[in-house]
């Protein structure tokens, strides 16, 4: 298959050349214009008044586990369903509140400037060919035997379950609200409440250097994506967003920033680097997001759309989509290539703190004040699954992703013992032959033993199908915690020594956890196979 570009993209028109195509795209249009009728119904927002209303139209008032903000979208879905049924625009829920309503907002344009839509071009250029080759793998994935599947899923579950402390660090004389470690695995960069960023060794946790430039508290630090690993030590390596509303672009030789992209009126949370290397967005508290030209330190895009303060921001790995949240509770989903919303999500009751798009492309997590993480589905555009994640605030949220390589440690220690049981850290016991001795019947046979070929392509696919098969969360209850990311289930819990943890990663290599806390330290955990 060639690849996909910009230009000889072109519209299928044979998709909707037959009848069943046709009515498939009509449901899913009726769909999408149902939701958004819903989006724009009043409904009440005091939980007694939605369920009496819900007690008017014949439905339960209220669920098994349901909250007062899960029971509201609930009659915000049953009467959209009843308005399609009956071919109506809208049903009169809250007489008096929808009279007084404020007119509906309609969707405006602002002008972008040529800077802007030469950048729209080039990260479409970008995305499409990466977004061609994580379809045509997960396409490789879906037939992968399900026995296949469930033995990585043990593999790598086993290898995550044994994550254990390797040591820790005093970080700074403040605490450390952020770490996040090079793209290579081996340099750690920390912010801290100082205004100073770190970067050290690792697992040694010696310093390297202390980057200087920031006058308040350090909200956001993001690494280059090949920084460390084909980046040239000179050219920009890092960058960093404060409290006093800059942006510092970093060398690795230099103490002293190369450059600071100035433009937000109020402290800057989050900082992200767009995948191409080329772009950076940062979230404000003067309620906005911003697009920055990393070579011409200029910005692109002032992005307005949240009614409080933007904490978090993040790019999906294809490069075309990037997602904004904020202490409005709300986050969208905005495509690059068009500027446009492609979907809002709405159903954390308080400020989101953190989001991570799953490698996948399509799933993103967010985490919150209201001590949970929600998975939202692009797809299906709405809340997949609801963990109730820790006691407090969930302060960050990392999927594990990696490009899909074997490991230098792993590839090694699979030479070493030429035995694909023991790369991730766990040994499979050869079955009993009494199990087969009792069958009658049965001509068991153990299977003829892989070659080293085999093996390594073995491990190969597993490593391919290994990123965001987990992700690790970060709250003020002092713990980190590690989930799977098919089942959602808890898989295992890290007590740190900090009151709060206000900030959690993973290595690419899958070796080593790393947590920032309140206590003005960073903490390092290791799997037995990084060890």
């Amino acid at each position: 298959m060639p690849e996909l570009t910009f230009d000889n993209l072109v519209d299928d028109g044979n998709y909707l050349g037959s009848e069943r195509a046709r009515i498939e795209n009509k449901v899913i249009l009726d769909e999408l214009e149902r939701k958004k009728k819903a989006r724009a119904m009043a409904v009440p927002t005091d939980d007694n008044r939605v369920k009496a209303r819900l007690r008017e139209i014949g439905e339960p008032i209220t669920l098994f586990g349901e909250r007062a903000a899960d029971r509201r979208d609930r009659l915000i879905y049953v009467l959209s369903q009843i308005n399609a049924a009956r071919g109506e625009d809208a049903i009169d829920v809250d007489a008096k509140s929808e009279s007084e309503s404020e007119e509906e907002a309609e969707e405006f344009f602002s002008p972008g400037s040529l800077e802007l839509l030469e950048a729209r071009r080039r990260i479409a250029e970008f995305s499409l060919p990466r977004a061609q080759k994580r379809v045509t793998q997960q396409k490789f994935d879906s037939k992968l035997p399900l026995s296949r599947i469930i033995d990585i899923r043990k593999r790598v579950f086993a290898d995550v379950k044994t994550f254990s402390n390797l040591g820790s660090q005093i970080g700074d004389e403040r605490p450390v609200s952020l770490v996040r470690f090079a793209p290579n695995g081996e340099v750690l960069a920390t912010g801290s409440w100082s205004g100073s960023v770190k970067l050290w060794n690792v697992p040694a946790c010696t310093p390297i250097r202390t980057l200087r430039g920031h006058s308040d508290r350090v909200g956001g630090v993001a690494w280059h994506p090949q920084a460390t690993l084909s980046q040239s030590t000179d050219s920009v390596n890092l960058v960093s967003g404060a409290g006093d509303a800059c942006i510092n672009v970093w060398s690795l030789n230099s103490e002293t920033p190369i450059s600071v992209m100035k433009g937000h009126q109020d402290r800057i949370c989050r900082v992200a680097f767009h995948p191409s290397g080329n772009y950076v967005a940062s979230a404000s508290f003067d309620t906005t997001w911003r697009l920055w030209d990393i070579n011409t330190s200029k910005e692109l895009l002032l992005q307005e759309g949240h009614s409080r303060e933007v904490y978090a921001i993040e790019f999906q790995d294809d490069g075309a989509l990037v997602a904004s949240a904020g202490l409005d509770a709300i986050g969208r989903v905005w495509d690059l290539r068009t500027g446009r919303t492609a979907m809002v999500l709405d159903g954390h009751v308080e400020g989101i703190l953190t989001m991570a798009f799953s490698p996948n492309g399509y799933q993103i997590a967010t985490g919150a004040s209201d001590d949970t993480i929600r998975i939202w589905d692009l797809r299906s555009l709405k809340a997949l699954y609801t963990i109730p994640a820790h006691l407090s605030n969930v302060s960050d949220v990392r999927f594990f992703r990696s490009d899909g390589t074997i490991p230098a440690h792993i590839m090694q220690r699979q030479n070493q013992t030429g035995d694909l049981a023991h790369v991730n850290g766990t040994t499979e016991e050869p079955e009993e032959q009494s199990n087969n001795d009792d069958d009658e019947g049965m001509e068991g046979s153990a299977p003829p033993p892989m070659t080293t070929e085999q093996k390594r392509e073995a491990l190969a696919q597993e490593w391919r199908y290994r990123p965001g098969l987990y992700l690790a969360s970060a709250g003020y209850d002092g713990l980190v915690k590690v989930w799977s990311a098919d089942d959602w289930q808890l898989l295992t819990t890290l007590q740190t020594d900090g009151s709060k943890v206000m900030s959690v990663d993973l290595s690419t290599d899958s070796k080593l956890l790393v947590s920032g806390t309140y206590n003005r330290n960073f903490q390092l955990f290791a799997s037995e196979s990084g060890m």
